[in-house]
């Protein structure tokens, strides 16, 4: 499964877009009529400042407070309710070249994204405010240009967000194959744990510990048994039960598999 800022980089990467206008707009407490009786005509990259909103696209609703980011949004019905005394933002429209086909569906697509309100960002809006008038090619050119930064500072930090909360399950995956490593563990059970799809939650904690949960589990299963059989004088059968496998004979192949020797041979010091 492809990450939001991955397929939204990969979509800006490979899909001509043209600029249409820059924007920092003030609203008013209450409800904002948008666009409800037509549809919208321009994507956008909307990015809240100051003040609380829901942005309303076609029913759902996105809440939007200070560091929030709308990506998408073409072709929708679209209205805005405030629910601060004031809600302020920037906006840059954008449209694909080419809007029906098919590589362009993330423009119609509403991404809910975050950045951070730090100096470097207010200066790259700043300097599009200067170009939000038409001007010459080379105005026009260094306006998409800030477009494009302004693009890859949003989607750089919802990465490092993501991966941030990421790191934490993954960490909290490890303590509980630690701990529960003699139970039954499958990796849709670990994925579980998470709300997560099977496929993602593996995708994510191979990019975290460099393998798979599951032949992360076997790792960790012989490295307790190896301490076992080097320092008990329990059977391999026991041992074997004891780290999760009621099949001895399976688990000496893996065993073997993973050590090179049989744990019979290891316990034997052949």
């Amino acid at each position: 499964m492809e990450n939001q800022y991955d397929a939204l980089a990969a979509f800006f990467l490979q899909v001509p877009i043209d600029i249409h206008g820059v924007y920092q707009s003030l609203l008013r407490e209450g409800m904002h009529q948008g666009h409800k009786a037509q549809l919208t005509t321009k994507s956008g990259i909307l990015i809240a400042l100051r003040g609380e909103a829901d942005f309303i696209y076609d029913g759902s609703s996105y809440s939007m407070s200070p560091g929030m980011v709308l990506v998408g949004g073409y072709n929708r019905h679209f209205g805005i309710t405030v629910h601060s005394a004031e809600f302020e933002y920037f906006l840059v429209h954008f449209l694909p070249v080419a809007p029906d086909r098919e590589e362009s569906v993330l423009a119609k697509e509403v991404n809910l994204l975050h950045i951070e309100l730090d100096a470097t960002l207010l200066q790259v809006m700043k300097q599009l405010r200067r170009y939000a008038t038409e001007l010459g090619h080379i105005e026009l050119l260094e306006k998409k240009s800030l477009v494009y930064q302004l693009v890859n500072k949003v989607l750089t930090y919802e990465r490092y967000l993501q991966n941030s909360e990421s790191h934490s399950m993954m960490e909290q995956t490890i303590e509980y194959i630690r701990h529960h490593y003699m139970e039954s563990i499958t990796w849709e059970s670990l994925a579980d744990q998470h709300q997560m799809r099977a496929k993602y939650f593996s995708h994510i904690f191979q990019k975290y510990t460099g393998t798979g949960p599951i032949h992360y589990l076997i790792q960790y299963r012989m490295k307790v048994a190896h301490e076992l059989l080097m320092t008990t004088s329990f059977s391999v059968r026991d041992i074997a039960g004891s780290v999760g496998y009621p099949d001895a004979y399976y688990f000496s192949r893996l065993f073997k598999k993973h050590y090179g020797k049989s744990p019979t041979s290891l316990k034997s010091g052949e």
